[in-house]
């Protein structure tokens, strides 16, 4: 990928759900590096922007573009990308949603390594030892094997955002990840996504140093975009 291609682009996007025009000719470029913030009102689009990045919502018209792919067209799948490279940008795209979204019945640890086992199909003993890193960043190395009734809504949280990381995704997208916390819950997941923010654009300008050659594959998101709930 070239320094000046970004890493999502929108053009002249619109989605509308009935009479409701909730996304009206969006315009939106994003680079390598960046940490975006979407901020408004409930019901203002926020959300239905985010899903549309990777297909969890079908576009009206307009084009999106991901890592300079052409992802989709008017509501169809381009046919730029097939329906497996589709299907593997979608695996670079991690998604931290506003209800955690965990497995009820699996532990923390095994909420975290599942899609490393079942999409990329790594072995078990490397995912565990992935996982077990990912949950001592987010700090929670003591409740691994904790289920998530156990865990408090933070706790939840910062599990959803070490199982998103263990795909080494492009692309992180939180969609309002602190509004279903309790106020004194919000600040542990803050620190987790400023921390992630600080190492994803140090790890850019490292690599923007070095010759092209030189350049190791990314580990943490290039990108953060994150729909934030106005008060």
């Amino acid at each position: 990928m070239s320094s000046a291609q970004p890493m999502i682009r929108m053009n002249d996007l619109n989605k509308s759900f009935g009479q409701l025009h909730v996304l009206k000719n969006i315009n939106l470029s994003v680079s390598a590096g960046e940490v975006v913030v979407i901020i408004g009102p409930s019901g203002s689009g926020k959300s239905t922007l985010l899903r549309t990045i990777n297909q969890l919502e079908k576009i009206d018209s307009g084009q999106i573009y991901v890592d300079g792919v052409l992802v989709s067209q008017g509501g169809n799948l381009s046919t730029t990308a097939g329906s497996r490279e589709i299907c593997e940008l979608r695996s670079q795209i991690g998604m931290v949603f506003q209800r955690f979204n965990l497995f009820p019945h699996k532990t923390a640890l095994e909420n975290v390594i599942e899609a490393p086992l079942v999409v990329k199909k790594i072995a078990r003993s490397e995912a565990i030892a992935q996982a077990e890193r990912l949950l001592a960043k987010v700090g929670l190395s003591d409740k691994r094997d904790t289920y998530p009734a156990k865990l408090s809504g933070g706790q939840q949280q910062r599990v959803a955002i070490a199982r998103a990381l263990a795909m080494h995704p492009k692309i992180m997208l939180f969609d309002e990840p602190t509004s279903a916390l309790d106020p004194e819950l919000v600040g542990e997941v803050l620190e987790v996504m400023k921390e992630l923010a600080r190492e994803g654009m140090e790890n850019r300008r490292r690599e923007e140093s070095r010759p092209k050659a030189a350049i190791s594959p990314k580990k943490m998101p290039a990108v953060m975009l994150m729909a934030v709930i106005s008060t």
